[in-house]
């Protein structure tokens, strides 16, 4: 008679563990539905499920601060109605997905930041590259750049508090 594969519970746990993490990670994909702000989106799944999605190492203006509606209007560009293909990296304290995410092939972070109209996220960033990006803008006054007095939003929302 063969032995269970599986008869050690905590190789069980841990399988268990391993699964249910990879759910919060790794690809999804869809058509970009809904743009909240310059770094918040919608995204439907081919299962028909509507995802909310946070772009993960950046953070765009907030919408009652200066260039928040520009910024706005750039994601839903480059975004809306077009297919997201998303590198899921967790989830935030809201619910939403953390992902890196590319519509139609377009860096959605690189652009963002390139235009100006969002900030490297310091506390989050991984991908260093988004600062010479970032420094491209600032020399180049794009964006939130032009405005010689720019507030970061983490500033911005704990000065809002």
């Amino acid at each position: 008679m063969r032995k269970p594969i599986l008869k050690d519970k905590s190789l069980l746990t841990l399988l268990c563990l391993l699964f249910a993490s990879g759910l919060m990670a790794g690809e999804l994909t869809g058509k970009v539905v809904g743009i909240s702000d310059g770094d918040t989106l919608k995204l439907l799944t081919p299962q028909r499920q509507q995802v909310r999605v946070r772009l993960s190492q950046i953070d765009a203006p907030e919408s009652k601060q200066a260039f928040g509606n520009k910024s706005r209007q750039e994601l839903a560009r480059i975004c809306f109605g077009k297919f997201a293909s998303l590198d899921v990296e967790g989830e935030d304290r809201f619910g939403r997905k953390l992902a890196r995410v590319r519509c139609d092939g377009v860096d959605a972070q690189s652009h963002m930041v390139s235009a100006g109209m969002a900030w490297v996220y310091d506390r989050y960033v991984t991908d260093k590259s988004l600062y010479q990006l970032q420094q491209q803008a600032k020399n180049e006054k794009r964006g939130v750049w032009s405005d010689h007095e720019a507030v970061p939003p983490w500033e911005f929302r704990r000065a809002s508090r």
